[in-house]
């Protein structure tokens, strides 16, 4: 099973039992490839008399804790195929997770992404807005986990302006323009959670109370990077829609679920509120006293797989996130696969979405 097997399939397509042999064949590949390739791997393996051979689901596979990222150099290719560093968000004083990526698995994120990203979006580019500053992205050899959110989001843009200057503050001549130029077409912005709501939605509540307005009804907003602060602050899901909405018109806002441990296999919220898992990946919950898969409904500790990393073994990761399975192949929105909602970070586990990093430092 290669990557472009999955790749050919549409990303919500597979009911139950079909991914779940696509995902087993495919990530029994990849850990066989990474028990080869990586020291640290095939000694995890070893210290737990792990046999690849009696595996039976992907459920089976051991997982390795996000943390470990963190502690050591994990990489399955030799450092002269190393085309990329990207590294985690974090506060100051922590350590940072260090992904490698090489020129294959770099290539099957973007498709990874662009195939989730365009069944809620479209297919066509549209003129983007980020809502972020240009300074971010500048270092393209070592990316952090906020410019490689960036970048990773601009393919689907035309023409793109970063509506924030590198002082963080609202360029609103240049949005004023760039929303003239296209006023006829569907608008796509992309941004992190907290610095919509600190430096985009509040710049523009003022301007409103001051007799200036956008109209973004035609705009797609996709943003995600963590929820702890504007919850802190009392800033719901529901009510960080309703303002935006009521501020500039912006209905079509949709969360997404995602790690630069496993970049390109985004979760996407559908129309539903609902984060989905694409055929590229896949959500398990574990209890946590024992590890045993919890039951849909169950709030457990959200272990993460994907079909994509061939560098280094982030295909099955446990992370410090809590979570619960809402339902599987049955969505309203037709969208085959689990779909799950975040409850937030396991407690005494470090900040480290894009949002709620930069929030923390804000």
């Amino acid at each position: 099973m290669t990557f472009d097997d999955i790749l050919n399939i549409s990303p919500y397509l597979l009911e139950k039992e079909d991914k779940e042999a696509l995902l087993t064949e495919r990530l029994v590949e990849l850990s066989r490839l990474h028990q080869k390739n990586c020291v640290e791997y095939s000694r995890m393996l070893k210290a737990i008399d792990f046999d690849i051979e009696k595996v039976k689901s992907y459920k089976d596979l051991p997982f390795i804790p996000v943390r470990m990222f963190k502690e050591y150099e994990l990489k399955s290719v030799v450092s002269e195929n190393v085309v990329k560093t990207m590294t985690s968000s974090g506060t100051t004083g922590q350590a940072v997770s260090k992904i490698y990526l090489d020129r294959i698995t770099s290539s099957n994120q973007q498709k990874a992404m662009v195939k989730i990203v365009s069944d809620f979006t479209g297919t066509n580019r549209m003129p983007m807005i980020i809502i972020d500053c240009p300074n971010v992205v500048k270092n393209r050899a070592m990316f952090s986990a906020r410019g490689a959110g960036i970048l990773g989001f601009s393919i689907f843009g035309s023409k793109k302006i970063y509506a924030l200057d590198d002082e963080m503050k609202l360029d609103v001549e240049g949005l004023k323009t760039f929303l003239e130029s296209y006023k006829d077409e569907k608008i796509l912005l992309f941004g992190f959670t907290f610095m919509i709501w600190q430096h985009f939605y509040k710049e523009l509540l003022r301007l409103k109370k001051e007799g200036v307005s956008f109209n973004l009804s035609n705009g797609i907003l996709i943003h995600g990077g963590g929820w702890k602060k504007l919850i802190s602050e009392a800033v719901s899901h529901d009510e960080f829609h309703k303002h935006l909405q009521d501020v500039c018109g912006l209905y079509d806002i949709h969360d997404y679920y995602g790690m630069v441990e496993q970049t390109g296999c985004i979760y996407m919220e559908c129309e539903y509120g609902h984060l989905h898992a694409s055929n590229f990946s896949d959500i398990i919950i574990r209890r946590p006293l024992d590890f045993s898969e919890a039951e849909i409904g169950e709030t457990g500790v959200i272990q993460v797989v994907s079909s994509i990393p061939e560098s280094y073994p982030g295909h099955s990761l446990l992370t410090e996130d809590e979570g619960v399975i809402e339902g599987i192949d049955d969505c309203p929105c037709g969208r085959k696969g689990k779909y799950f909602r975040i409850n937030g970070r396991l407690k005494n586990a470090e900040i480290r979405g894009c949002s709620d990093t930069y929030a923390a430092k804000f």
